[in-house]
């Protein structure tokens, strides 16, 4: 069996939420953002993330990475576990393992030129390079990108949105990591745009043999880059899938619902989203049982009380009592 580049065990990552606190002397409230995430991601695949705002997925990735701490949970990158409070290792980690932000022209510096944004991580994580070989690197990755040379001494604004996201990319990929984390790199962009850079990141996936964690609201984007889905709500995850078998088959009924409301590119298909009702629960007191239970349209009694583990029906891994039998009765 293959080691996977990247394995994420029980992942937990909250937040203090200080305006919760009835007293100033009483301890504040969590918001419970990531709840148990696990997974395990071979090197060359990619995992798509897909969920409604708010579901934990940004934090996931930025925890993954390094720029939230965990608050419990293990990551586990090339066999090797990782600890965050190391800043040693855990810069040593950042220049094998990137990442691509949502808004391209916000992480950019704007009192820097391309040219210098590009060649800033190999300042830091490549020392021992030449300027004249820092300098082919990045005239060589921001042609692969395709930003030409005549623009190496512009400045972010001087950029389109699409633009300022090859950079972004071009920023992340010159020090040559082994993965690369995506938080919704396309949800800022025009559709012709989305399309342009998806296929950049596919290209160079394919040249550099990159691994990938890609987190988008947009599942076409996400059937059409992933090997792997994973769906989550409030932190937890519903579904975790091949996504070939997850877009055919569906088994949650959340990602069942959450593709429902895909359109169809067919006016001779008729396709009618299903409506969840019910409330979000509050991610500072999450429910004993099944997150999904207050919009579930399929709730049971037991999932007031049951929280799901995630277990395979088919393919798939689902955490839903639907695939689960009834306790025997004592």
């Amino acid at each position: 069996m293959t080691t996977p580049l990247l394995s994420v065990r029980d992942l937990r990552v909250s937040f203090a939420a200080p305006q919760s606190k009835k007293w100033p002397w009483s301890p504040a409230k969590r918001v419970n953002a990531v709840n148990g995430v696990s997974f395990d991601l071979p090197a060359g695949k990619t995992l798509g993330v897909v969920g409604e705002s708010g579901c934990g997925k940004s934090t996931l990735v930025r925890a993954i990475a390094g720029l939230y701490p965990p608050t419990s949970g293990d990551v586990t990158f090339d066999g090797k576990p990782v600890d965050y409070t190391n800043r040693r290792e855990t810069n040593a980690l950042r220049s094998r393992m990137q990442m691509i932000f949502q808004d391209p022209i916000a992480s950019l510096n704007p009192r820097m030129n391309i040219r210098e944004i590009v060649t800033e991580p190999l300042r830091v994580f490549r020392p021992d390079m030449t300027a004249q070989a820092q300098k082919e690197a990045v005239r060589a990755m921001l042609d692969r990108v395709g930003i030409a040379e005549r623009n190496f001494n512009r400045y972010p604004h001087e950029f389109s949105g699409g633009q300022c996201q090859r950079i972004g990319i071009a920023r992340a990929l010159v020090t040559e990591p082994d993965i690369l984390l995506c938080d919704e790199p396309v949800s800022a962009l025009d559709v012709s745009i989305q399309a342009q850079v998806i296929n950049i990141l596919k290209e160079l996936q394919k040249d550099m043999g990159l691994t990938l964690v890609f987190v988008a609201h947009d599942l076409g984007v996400v059937r059409h880059i992933s090997d792997e889905i994973l769906v989550m709500y409030m932190g937890g995850v519903m579904e975790h899938a091949p996504a070939a078998d997850l877009v055919a088959a569906p088994q949650h009924p959340y990602t069942k619902a959450l593709f429902s409301a895909v359109p169809v590119p067919d006016p001779k298909v008729t396709t009618t989203p299903e409506v969840l009702d019910g409330d979000l629960p509050s991610p500072l007191d999450l429910p004993e049982g099944c997150l999904f239970q207050s919009r579930c349209p399929r709730r049971m009694s037991r999932c007031a009380t049951t929280r799901p583990a995630l277990r395979h029906v088919g393919q798939s891994k689902v955490a839903c009592l639907l695939y689960e039998p009834e306790p025997a009765a004592i």
